[in-house]
């Protein structure tokens, strides 16, 4: 009988392990050895040699920065607080207004990334739309791409991003009671009190659900960044994905590369842990 329970999830099961632990499975294995794309074949065990040499890289440990830092103001506060911005206006605004609003978000979503890369740095570059309109109000205009890159390329990320918020945030606040709502008012609650003391708290698992789906998208990006800025200048918008792709395809070095590739795995499931801890704590 216990075998005849498995049989119906055994292709599926058999896939995951053919072509999901199998690859993450050959990854960790190069991550302990010193593979290299140009010169011996050869590919010997050196432990955690990969590993002491990322931690006691100074271009490593900057990454690890500008990767936080680019995950703190594009999915955090950018794509999250956004969304749930608009998510709220739609549900006050008119029909056609939800119709334009939606259409122009969703539209930013729906385009591919190196698309999307190419129509902001049209936007941020010396020449761009950004410092032509800066001029047109004859304000002061700069290279976005050259003093402020890693703010560049988050807001690159927010314009891009924020629909999925939106759209998460648009289906939680539909399934608030207006009894509920209406009753604060009632009450004589405020705008900011009726959103910090009923909305969020009713809304908290969608808020979880989508930093932690929002967090994970973001510590992944690459084409974005690459397309925009190419990690520079002076390594100044050089993310762990950025770091990764340089390490181990521009510089031959795959077991380095593989490495850190590990170390940002376990950066996003240290994230999980702590949103479905705090979605735990909230049930």
């Amino acid at each position: 009988m216990r075998t005849a329970r498995w049989l119906p999830i055994a292709p599926a099961t058999l896939l995951l392990l053919l072509f999901l632990a199998g690859p993450i499975g050959y990854c960790v294995w190069i991550a302990f050895t010193n593979m290299q794309l140009t010169g011996s074949s050869q590919a010997d065990f050196v432990g955690f040699a990969n590993f002491r040499k990322a931690f006691g890289d100074a271009n490593f440990r900057d990454a690890v920065r500008l990767t936080l830092v680019f995950t703190v103001l594009s999915s955090i506060v950018g794509q999250n607080t956004l969304g749930l911005a608009l998510a709220g206006l739609m549900r006050r605004a008119s029909k056609p207004v939800r119709t334009l609003t939606g259409a122009v978000v969703i539209a930013a979503w729906v385009l591919p990334e190196i698309v999307a890369a190419f129509l902001l740095y049209a936007f941020f570059r010396r020449e761009g739309t950004l410092n032509a309109i800066l001029d047109w109000l004859h304000l002061p205009s700069q290279n976005w791409l050259f003093t402020l890159p890693i703010l560049a390329v988050s807001f690159a990320n927010v314009w891009r991003g924020t629909a999925f918020s939106m759209l998460i945030y648009s289906a939680a606040l539909s399934e608030i009671p207006k009894e509920i709502t209406e009753a604060a008012e009632v009450d004589g609650a405020s705008g900011p009190r009726r959103l910090w003391y009923v909305t969020l708290p009713m809304i908290s698992r969608s808020i979880g659900t989508n930093l932690m789906l929002n967090t994970l998208q973001t510590l992944s990006v690459f084409g974005l960044i690459w397309a925009m800025t190419r990690g520079g200048p002076g390594g100044r918008s050089t993310t762990l994905p950025v770091f990764m792709y340089d390490e181990a395809f521009n510089k031959s070095l795959i077991g380095y590369g593989t490495a850190v590739a590990l170390l940002l795995l376990i950066v996003g499931a240290l994230f999980s842990v702590v949103y479905l801890r705090l979605a735990k704590a909230e049930v």
